[in-house]
């Protein structure tokens, strides 16, 4: 009988292998009697025949990075935080003066963020999952890209309710363990480290605490990420991402495609319910607080879906609005060195009798050619003397004012940069604040925003020198009472 190409092939790949029965080989597959050459012998002895997918190993403290900013975004999605956004966050009163008081262009900004940190985190799950097994997480960033213009959920890893909150708590507790895991290995390398530096005669007792922090440490990478597969860890992420994305549009109401395509007990939620057609969509007015819950879409500016360029415009349609414009700090770069600015006069506002004459020069070191300009043509004609304490007690209530609207948006700012930052450098897991773009300087009006500076510095002028008069004046009559 005559083989076919196919066949020979077949029969070449799959060597059959005299039976055996013995249970204790150690290469399942192989029997142990069977007589191999030497170099396949030693091949074999080099490659593992296990079952088991790869572990994610020290990868896990990136898988757990990933996973800790999802679930924050996820807690940034709930209904008391949408609640706090629409009645808290875009009615600072600083956001309403010196960035803008549309409250359409602010929610716009809000899910142009929201939307900007998520792609850059499917960027890094895409990129952490390119050894999974599974061919719908190498497909990983297609997929998000694909569920973001259409709604398409193939895979059905969109989940919300109950048990999007039991995958998010199962995924804290991990995190918090694999967190635990990075505490713990760091200071196992510092005391081995210790131990090689100090040769004394308590070696016995280091090897004692070097050998209690190592079973500590195989005992949480058990617990952890770390002996997860990519696989395992690539459907949480997955999960996590697209119920996120789901969150967004329905919550925001963008993407005319996405709503009928999510599941039907997402798309019905009581919490966030979209308006069923488009007069009614139309008609919305943004959203609605009915016993604590989020009654419909909120309704955002020019970022709307758009049927032009569908395959992955979704997202460079709608985070367009973050490039900043030519009039505010964020295109200026300067809204950092302006935060640090205000923080740092709100300090002498708050004690201006500890100002002496180097935390004077190091302020006006601090202004920018703009700000000087204004400052001395303010100041031109202004006399040395502030001895009025009425108008020190009307400068000292109108720089309280100022400073109660601006001064959020500064802290704001260093505490949105701080985690930008600490992100870049390390790894390690830290709480949110939740503090969106909208809520600091970035976006705010450079000129608005330099007038109230300057306010500041004129009125800071006059206290500090009245501050000083009236301590000069107190030296000399007790100098004078002695």
């Amino acid at each position: 009988m005559t083989l076919s190409g196919a066949e020979k092939i077949s029969s070449l790949k799959t060597p059959k292998w005299p039976n055996n029965n013995n249970n204790n080989n150690k290469n399942p597959g192989i029997p142990s009697k069977t007589v191999l050459p030497k170099w396949l012998n030693r091949l074999l002895k080099l490659i593992p025949f296990t079952t088991h997918q790869t572990h994610l190993g020290i990868l896990s403290f990136e898988a757990a990075a990933i996973i800790s900013k999802l679930l924050n975004l996820n807690s940034s999605l709930s209904d008391p935080s949408i609640i706090h956004l629409k009645q808290s966050s875009i009615t600072l009163l600083g956001t309403r003066k010196i960035v803008s008081d549309d409250e359409s262009f602010l929610l716009s900004l809000a899910v142009a963020e929201l939307l900007h940190t998520l792609r850059l985190t499917a960027l890094s799950a895409s990129s952490l999952l390119k050894v999974a097994q599974d061919t719908s997480l190498l497909l990983l960033g297609p997929n998000f890209d694909d569920f973001a213009e259409s709604g398409r959920d193939p895979y059905g890893w969109v989940i919300e309710g109950r048990e999007l909150e039991a995958v998010a708590r199962r995924a804290e507790r991990r995190v918090s363990v694999t967190r635990a895991l990075y505490r713990e290995m760091e200071a196992l390398a510092g005391m081995e480290r210790k131990k090689k530096e100090k040769s004394n005669g308590d070696d016995d007792e280091w090897e004692m605490k070097i050998v209690w922090r190592r079973n500590e440490v195989r005992r949480l990478k058990e617990k952890s990420y770390w002996n997860q597969s990519f696989d395992e860890v690539g459907v949480i992420i997955a999960k996590l991402l697209l119920s996120c994305l789901a969150r967004i549009k329905l919550v925001f109401g963008i993407g005319d495609g996405c709503v009928a395509a999510l599941p039907r007990c997402l798309s019905s939620s009581s919490s966030a319910t979209v308006f069923p057609d488009d007069d009614d969509r139309r008609s919305s007015v943004g959203v609605g607080v009915r016993g604590g819950s989020v009654s419909g879409p909120l309704k955002v500016g020019k970022i709307g879906f758009s049927k032009s360029g569908r395959y992955r415009g979704f997202f460079e349609r709608n985070t367009k609005v973050l490039k900043a414009p030519s009039s505010t700090l964020g295109a200026a770069a300067l809204a950092l060195h302006y935060a640090n600015l205000i923080i740092v006069m709100e300090k002498m506002v708050r004690s201006p009798q500890l100002v002496g004459e180097a935390a004077r020069d190091d302020l006006y070191a601090m202004l920018p050619s703009s700000i000087r300009s204004s400052l001395r043509s303010r100041l031109r004609g202004v006399g040395f003397s502030a001895s009025d304490p009425v108008l020190a007690r009307e400068w000292k209530d109108a720089l309280a004012r100022i400073l109660g609207w601006l001064s959020p948006l500064a802290h704001n700012m260093i505490k949105w940069q701080s985690e930008r930052s600490f992100e870049q450098h390390s790894f390690v897991m830290v709480p949110k604040t939740n503090v969106l773009l909208l809520q600091t300087l970035y976006f705010a009006n450079k000129e608005k925003t330099e007038a109230a500076i300057t306010e500041l510095l004129v009125g800071l002028n006059y206290i500090c020198r009245f501050e000083r008069q009236m301590m000069n004046a107190k030296t000399l009559l007790e100098c004078s009472n002695f």
